[in-house]
């Protein structure tokens, strides 16, 4: 059963990506839907943001890591564990929120970083945490709605 599960929880989450990736690049190509097109040629700084920010979740490595990726403009991040179900039911629609954003999408493994856990109060996972400019500005506990999550990326980019 573990070697069934082990292949059953990695390989949709691989599949999923790539669906991802595919919906993305069709988009894109299409000219809808997508946070760089919707936003091109009206003078926002977010258009470049867009082009800085990484197409993927950035997985943190420890506290210098952390602070550095939280450092500078908008960074949703994704308190996590391998054993929770709901982080990865999460774990998609966190990718899609990176893929298709101005803003950058940070992953923290509380079991392997309790220090960041504690030192940011995560209690429950998934916790995310939004970033602007280094500083903490909001913070959602649970599941969240996709739509939700891209409001809340929205008001600060």
């Amino acid at each position: 059963m573990s070697e069934a599960s082990d292949e059953a929880g990695d390989d949709p989450t691989d599949e999923e990506l790539e669906r991802i990736r595919e919906r993305k690049k069709e988009r894109l190509k299409s000219g809808e839907g997508s946070t760089l097109s919707d936003d091109a040629g009206d003078g926002n700084a977010a258009d470049t943001d867009a082009a800085d920010a990484p197409d993927e979740p950035v997985h943190v490595d420890g506290q210098a890591d952390f602070e550095s990726v939280v450092a500078d403009g908008v960074v949703l991040v994704d308190f996590h564990a391998d054993w929770c179900g709901p982080c990865k039911m999460l774990e998609p629609v966190v990718a899609d929120i990176a893929e298709t954003t101005a803003a950058t999408v940070a992953k923290v493994d509380v079991d392997a970083h309790q220090g960041l856990a504690r030192e940011y109060g995560v209690q429950g996972v998934p916790t995310l945490l939004l970033f602007v400019d280094g500083e903490l500005t909001e913070r959602r506990v649970g599941v969240q709605d996709e739509g939700a999550l891209r409001d809340l990326v929205a008001q600060h980019a």
